[in-house]
């Protein structure tokens, strides 16, 4: 595989969970712990990208390499454009966005994703699953991706698509045989020529009206590539809830 980096973007502005990337987790801070499962990946760098010297102070503490950024970036791609900047990287390389509240991502998952931009001369790149069941197909928080026979992505929605028209004017209650129904995760993958060019792309009106950021490729007219794994990927942490289901976890399996 050709080499590639991770960066993680971290900040502290959390509602439902202050403080969150400092959160404790088996002894050390959540975003410790992710960068030290990515840092069991293929990646030759592994990079946490804030704007807060709490997080930067935490991460160094435990001897990972930290890049300060601006503290107005909407997104963390927005973020990673400025990694990018920063870094001087050439326009080939690959950069893997791992988010800062998956402590239980798994290495293999980011090489996948990498792998597949090392084979195709893609932009983008992103992690979808199928959905088997109707209640998530209909939940506005799933997000499905819609792919061509190529495996790229047409086009991201909170809405049900696609929709199976007949099907469906019967009751939404199950999904019918075959539907390729497929739930987007939030992992991406991109090369620094992307994120060179990502602040020079104007918001779209679809990205604003869904409030998905990666529409803004799509409308720009860039390829994102989706690698289809067979099963969900384990749940990062938004709430009390999961902090606490990711605390036994680690206590079970994971001392150290």
């Amino acid at each position: 595989m050709n080499g590639f980096i991770v960066v993680i973007p971290a900040r502290m502005a959390s509602s439902r969970l202050p403080e969150k990337p400092l959160a404790d987790i088996g002894g050390k801070p959540m975003v410790v712990r992710v960068a030290e499962r990515a840092a069991q990946s293929a990646a030759s760098r592994v990079i946490v990208a804030t704007d807060d010297e709490r997080i930067a102070s935490a991460c160094r503490a435990h001897a990972l390499e930290v890049v300060m950024t601006r503290a107005d970036h909407p997104s963390g791609t927005d973020r990673l454009a400025e990694v990018a900047a920063l870094l001087s990287l050439p326009d080939d390389a690959i950069v893997v966005n791992v988010q800062g509240d998956e402590p239980l991502i798994d290495p293999a998952l980011i090489n996948q994703l990498a792998q597949l931009m090392a084979q195709r001369p893609v932009p983008m790149a992103t992690v979808a699953h199928r959905i088997h069941s109707a209640a998530e197909m209909f939940n506005p928080n799933v997000v499905k991706v819609v792919l061509d026979k190529h495996g790229k992505a047409l086009y991201f929605s909170r809405a049900p698509i696609p929709y199976a028209r007949d099907a469906f004017a019967a009751g939404s209650s199950e999904l019918p045989a075959g539907l390729p129904v497929y739930r987007h995760i939030g992992m991406y993958a991109y090369r620094a020529a992307l994120l060179h060019t990502y602040n020079s792309l104007s918001p779209a009106p679809l990205e604003q009206f869904e409030a998905l950021e990666q529409l803004r490729m799509l409308w720009h007219g860039f390829d994102i590539m989706v690698e289809c794994i067979a099963e969900a990927p384990p749940a990062g942490v938004d709430t009390p809830e999961d902090l606490a289901r990711v605390r036994d976890y680690f206590a079970a399996n994971l001392a150290g």
